[in-house]
């Protein structure tokens, strides 16, 4: 076991670390609690809606247009709250303002990375990312 493993069991407080909605609430609330603000995040990989233009058959002009209203995962965001109902399949749902407009979205937390990889808060997403994947 590493030492991120470790980290998720803590969190988690049970050896039962599969993916389930009750083990989702146990992270939004440790979330809630060791977050630290302002947090700065930026797009973990492209995003769904994203893939069609960047590795398919997308139009360029067409994907650049969408981008002024679509998050994407080379803009950078402000991380405003976690919002608090989980989602089984995509876990839990971040409100974020995207710093060049100030437009506000919701995006999937995995799909999340923070910008400072220093800091606190790189590490607690980052896990969260990697259980979320692996679960």
């Amino acid at each position: 076991m590493d030492k991120r493993d470790e980290r998720i069991l803590c969190i988690l407080k049970s050896d039962d670390t599969e993916r389930t909605n009750e083990n989702l609430e146990k992270y939004l609330d440790f979330l809630k609690k060791n977050l630290s603000y302002p947090c700065v995040l930026t797009g973990l990989e492209d995003f769904n809606w994203e893939e069609f233009y960047i590795f398919g058959p997308g139009d360029k002009e067409e994907y650049e247009e969408l981008k002024k209203t679509k998050p994407s995962y080379a803009d950078t965001f402000e991380l405003l709250e976690l919002l608090e109902e989980v989602d089984f399949i995509l876990g839990i749902f971040a409100k974020v303002k995207r710093i060049s407009d100030n437009q506000i979205f919701l995006i999937p937390l995995a799909d999340l990375e923070v910008v400072e990889r220093k800091s606190k808060n790189y590490q607690l997403l980052d896990d969260f990312s990697v259980w979320i994947v692996n679960s």
